[in-house]
């Protein structure tokens, strides 16, 4: 070998050698490249933003989600920001109504809340009468109205300017097979849902105006212990559908929020094949706004590693891409949980990685970023609930979801209310509301 070929030979190793120090040392210190990794992958550790770059290049190579369209958006909101909450299970009012200001204090516009058959219609078709507590003390069960508390969720929203998302579910024993999941196996007569559903929109009428039929009918055990079946739930939400718009012409009519995955056991359904039945069994004239469901999992929400089989937080597009594929473009989709889990490195905690894992830190800077993605490149996504706000008592701190939360029980903030309060604050101003 020549000297002067040497030299070229010495000369290109040690400019290799400063690139890969140098994007070494970028990394560290979360530089240019860092930013330009984590923009694409949402990974954040340098060796899985390097692996996941390479799964973002493959976007080249395969087709991509098709999620523009010439037809305008039917149904449009101003203020996007939901959150889940579990008012029900409050048993003093006075944490309802904490729980609803603190929620209208940090900006948010929406509570998607339970309006739970199984708590309303309790011990019967037609029967409205909760005895189930001895509310005096006096050793015998009293009987008052099953509708009393959900009257006070409704009146208590309204004085915080608090639009509801009424997500319908839970059915009573009575309605349910004999052998049946009890809160999760669909009734056996689903017109018995859709009457109440259609009481419940009658009752609300000028109040509530938005109702979401079921949640996640694709996974278990939201269907209960059985095989999920895209056709009976069909059935089910046209006939609620029929029922809600019966009671109330002006009501808008969500889907049950499809969880993400893309297993094919029975009990668990693909999303995007379950779709697709539900289109096939005519769903399409069923439903005003598609429910789907917005968790990073394991990457952040700017990950944008789009395979068909990807389960990252833009994994909605391709419901978007079936949507205008069964010309449905102009329906939004409305996400009905979005978050990620700070689940604390516990022996105590079962499955704790179940949801993924990530410090309280990231879990506020995710789902700002989240919102963020969302108004900025998705004209088609509407309201997107944080899940969620408190529960009402730390007796699930064993299980991986309860860490989901953005308040402690004791209505402690962590850092995920602060984050997303200082958002709406300079996104939606301090008075926007839908």
């Amino acid at each position: 070998m020549s000297r002067r070929n040497r030299n070229i030979l010495i000369f290109t190793g040690i400019l290799i050698l400063a690139l890969i120090v140098g994007l070494a040392l970028d990394l560290r210190f979360k530089g240019l490249a860092w930013r330009v990794f984590y923009a694409t992958t949402g990974e954040e550790e340098p060796f899985k933003q390097l692996y996941a770059f390479v799964g973002y290049l493959g976007n080249l190579t395969r087709r991509q989600p098709v999620t523009t369209s010439s037809t305008p958006i039917s149904i449009t909101v101003d203020n996007p920001l939901g959150i889940n909450t579990f008012l029900d299970l409050e048993v003093e009012p006075e944490k309802r109504e904490r729980s609803l200001q603190m929620i209208a204090d940090a900006g948010f516009a929406w509570v998607r809340q339970q309006f739970r058959w199984d708590d309303i219609e309790i011990n019967g078709r037609g029967n409205f009468t909760d005895d189930r507590n001895d509310l005096n003390g006096d050793g015998v069960k009293d009987a008052i109205s099953a509708w009393d508390k959900y009257d006070s969720i409704v009146e208590l929203a309204e004085k915080y300017n608090l639009k509801i998302i009424a997500r319908l579910g839970s059915p009573p024993v009575w309605s349910q097979p004999a052998d049946a999941l009890p809160g999760y196996t669909p009734p056996t007569d689903p017109q018995d849902f859709a009457n109440f559903a259609g009481m419940l929109a009658d009752r609300y009428k000028g109040r509530v105006r938005f109702y979401q039929v079921w949640n996640e009918p694709n996974i278990y055990p939201e269907w209960g212990q059985q095989n999920v079946d895209p056709e009976a739930y069909t059935d089910m939400l046209c006939r609620a559908y029929r029922a809600i718009k019966a009671a109330n012409s002006d009501a808008v009519v969500i889907s049950g929020a499809l969880a993400p995955t893309i297993e094919l056991s029975g009990v668990n359904l693909d999303d995007l094949i379950y779709l697709q039945r539900m289109y096939d069994a005519g769903a399409g004239s069923c439903f005003d706004i598609l429910g789907a469901q917005g968790y990073g999992l394991f990457s952040g929400p700017s990950d944008q590693r789009m395979r068909i089989v990807q389960l990252n937080f833009a994994h909605m597009l391709w419901l978007r891409d079936l949507m205008i594929a069964n010309d449905d473009a102009e329906k939004p989709i409305w996400i009905g949980e979005m978050a990620w889990n700070p689940v604390p490195d516990s022996p105590d905690i079962a499955d704790p990685t179940r949801f993924g894992r990530v410090t309280s830190e990231q879990a506020a800077r995710n789902a700002v970023e989240a919102y963020e993605r969302a108004r900025s490149e998705w004209d088609f996504v509407g309201v997107i609930s944080y899940w969620y706000f408190k529960r009402p008592s730390d007796v699930e701190k064993n299980q991986s979801f309860y860490y989901f939360r953005m308040v402690e029980p004791d209505f402690t903030p962590l850092p995920v209310y602060d984050a997303l309060k200082a958002y709406a604050a300079r996104t939606y101003g301090s008075g926007a509301r839908p």
